[in-house]
Formats: C-alpha cells, structure tokens, sequence
C-alpha cells in the first residue's frame, strides 16, 4: 500500500510539474511602445497594467529610445524595440510610428490609451474565435522551458517563427526630467530582447530552451509565434507566458 501511495505521488508530482505554465489560451497579444519621455504615455503605461492582469491577454511593454533627445534618457529603452515598430509599420504599410502605440496581434495598430480602440482590433484581428488560432504551451522541467506548438486547423498561415522574450513584471522609474518630469511610471511586463528559437512549418513541433536564457536576468518570459512578412515581424498566430505573468 505504501509503494503504491509512493508511485501515485511521484507521478502526480510529475504531472504538476509537466503542467504548463499558461493554461488558458490568450486571446490577445498587446504590444505597447511607450517612452518615458512622452507626455502622452503614462494613461497608456497604466492601462497595460491593467491588460496584464488578465489571464487571457498577453501584455507587453517595449519602451523606445527615439524621444530620448527630449531632456530624458528613457531607462528602459532598446533600439531594438524602436526597429521591431518601424518594422511593424512597414510590414503594415502605412509607416505610422507614434507613442503611445498598441500594436494588437501583430497587425492592427491602436492609439496606446484607447482601450475601445483595442477592445475593436482584437476583435477584429480574431476573426469570429476566442483566442489565438494556434495553440501555445510551455513547460519547465530540468532546468529546460519546452514550448509546444499544435495546430488547430483555424489559420491558413503555417510558416511562423518561435520567439521568446524575457520580461521584467513591474518596474517604477522615477522620471527627473523631460515631459513626465516628477512622475514616478509603472511599466507592466517590460521586454529586455527578443530570442528565436526555431522554426514552425504547421502541426505540432517542440521547441527546447534553457529556463536561464528564457529568463535572461528577468522575472519571466513570453513565447511567440509570430509570422514574418518581407523579413519583418507580422501576425501572431499564438502565445504562451510564464507562470507569474
């Protein structure tokens, strides 16, 4: 009888292990290029704040570099981040580059503190379904973050790319000079790079990273499939972020 409480145990153990990390399908990814040097952000920042608290929305922060002349170097700030929205804006083909900007599923760009405007493009960009079309899930086990991607049969795209990206959950910065000068910003799931780990050509694939460089130095990470156009980041077909997030 012990043995077999043993064995029930350990696997059960197993199983919650195996459990991943984000069950619940999103229905969303919302990107927002912000700045800290931006009058305009901060209604943005707060409402990301809030759009992270939802199980079934992925809410991300890429703070740019490109108002930093303004009296304020923005200390969260990449120019990675401002390349992916230029790249965003010419896949898109209208080459509108502004803060704050809400890029919703990869395609649909909304003012960042308008969140009518967010609540209709990700309505739009579902097409009629509740989340993502193509399921996302990640797991930790030894130290390794194993993303499993499985079609659903809902989206015709089936050339994509795996992307994770480490994030820092919260973060106040107080800012002393520039636009916000005296405001202290708390900035949701901010992004610190963007890392690809492979290649999905539809079905269902497994895809392996180290838990270190899933994190890289933050408190979790999001995963993306994400499809290209010209080279550029285009439609998110489907997410997953760590648990925490």
């Amino acid at each position: 009888m012990a043995s077999r409480l043993k064995l029930f145990l350990a696997a059960t153990g197993l199983a919650a292990l195996l459990q991943p990390a984000f069950a619940e399908p999103p229905r969303a990814v919302v990107e927002l290029f912000t700045s800290q040097g931006c009058s305009n952000c901060p209604p943005a920042d707060a409402l990301l704040v809030e759009y992270s608290k939802q199980p079934d929305i992925v809410a991300l922060s890429f703070p740019v570099n490109y108002w930093d002349y303004l009296g304020w170097k923005d200390t969260l700030a990449h120019a990675d981040f401002t390349t992916r929205q230029k790249d965003y804006a010419h896949a898109r083909s209208d080459r509108q580059i502004f803060t704050p900007q809400m890029i919703v599923n990869g395609k649909k760009s909304c003012i960042g503190s308008d969140q009518a405007q967010i609540e209709k493009a990700i309505q739009m960009t579902l097409k009629g379904r509740s989340t993502l079309p193509v399921d996302v899930t990640i797991a930790e086990q030894n130290g390794m973050v194993t993303v499993s991607v499985s079609e659903t049969g809902e989206t015709m795209q089936r050339e994509a790319q795996v992307w994770v990206l480490p994030v820092l959950r919260s973060r106040a910065v107080p800012i002393e000079r520039g636009e916000n000068k005296g405001k202290t910003v708390t900035y949701a799931n901010v992004v610190r790079g963007l890392k690809r780990i492979g290649e999905w050509h539809g079905g269902s694939a497994r895809f392996e990273v180290p838990v270190d460089t899933a994190r890289s130095g933050g408190d979790g990470y999001v995963v993306l499939l994400q499809t290209s156009h010209d080279g550029r980041p285009s439609v998110i077909l489907g997410a997953a972020k760590s648990a925490g997030l």
